[in-house]
């Protein structure tokens, strides 16, 4: 025997866990818990069990972090700078919609941003609303994947991812408008009283968040494909961000008694829960 160290037949020799993918794991997890801290503090201190003066750091931290965790966990999935692309890409065309409809009223309808937002891009846009635009696409596209994971296999299925993102676009939405106008007061709508409103925003509003959202994934998505797929899987963190983002949206709706928008988020919720756990059993 030369000393050589030989595989057992039939079994090939496999290297050990990478030290570089045991420190992504841990960032990863550790994002994750810093987001989902951060929001249970910003609900916190919608039911006051924490101060409001803390409200605009806590909420920065929030959207920060959510950010953060969201990027990190699609670049499970396709390579870091192809990621960062695709983060680029929706934070410039959302951002861009949003500023043109700040500016126009177009396609959004005529809103005005407060103070409360932070401070603004080009005078127009708090600089919040790009990144919730990132965390927004990158997690609808999670969850629709997690949905569809039964059909992924099928020709039309990145069709189909595409159209159930848009309308997870639309639903968290629902549950954001009051949240942001409402309860927080980050904008104002300017509505007739004959316009049909969801807690004063124009039902217009929502599909023109699903037709940007539309808009986004198919300059996005060419980016987030992964050239050379290998079977994963299913990825939970996606669902993790939406339902903590939701129910943050739910807790601070029934804490300032809008039941109809916390009825709503959670019906949502649960619908989106059944069927992501029904997905990712394939």
């Amino acid at each position: 025997m030369n000393g050589e160290i030989r595989p057992f037949a039939g079994q090939p020799l496999r290297a050990g866990f990478p030290r570089g993918a045991l420190l992504e794991k841990a960032l990863r997890a550790i994002l994750l818990a810093l987001f989902l801290c951060s929001a249970a503090a910003w609900a916190a201190v919608h039911l006051g069990a924490l101060p409001d003066k803390d409200s605009g750091q806590i909420g920065a931290a929030v959207v920060l972090l959510a950010t953060a965790t969201t990027v990190a966990a699609a670049a499970c999935r396709a390579p870091l700078q192809n990621v960062l692309l695709a983060a680029a890409v929706i934070a410039l065309i959302g951002g861009g919609v949003q500023m043109l409809g700040a500016a126009t009223g177009i396609p959004f309808g005529a809103i005005t941003y407060t103070d409360a937002a932070g401070p603004r891009l080009f005078n127009l846009l708090p600089w919040p609303m790009p990144l919730v635009w990132v965390v927004l696409v990158l997690n609808a596209r999670g969850v629709a994947r997690l949905i569809l994971r039964p059909w992924r296999k099928t020709r039309t299925y990145g069709f189909r991812v595409i159209g159930l993102a848009c309308l997870l676009a639309g639903l968290f939405d629902l549950g954001l408008e009051p949240f942001a106008c409402k309860v927080n007061r980050f904008w104002v709508w300017q509505t007739s009283a004959s316009t049909p409103v969801w807690y004063g925003a124009p039902w217009v509003n929502f599909m023109a968040w699903l037709l940007t959202t539309l808009l986004i994934l198919a300059f996005a998505t060419p980016a987030l494909i992964n050239k050379k797929p290998v079977k994963h899987p299913p990825q939970y963190h996606p669902l993790i961000v939406w339902l903590a983002l939701n129910g943050l949206f739910a807790t601070a709706a029934a804490a300032h008694q809008l039941w109809w928008a916390a009825g709503l988020i959670v019906i949502g919720n649960l619908v989106v829960t059944v069927f992501a756990f029904r997905g990712a059993r394939w």
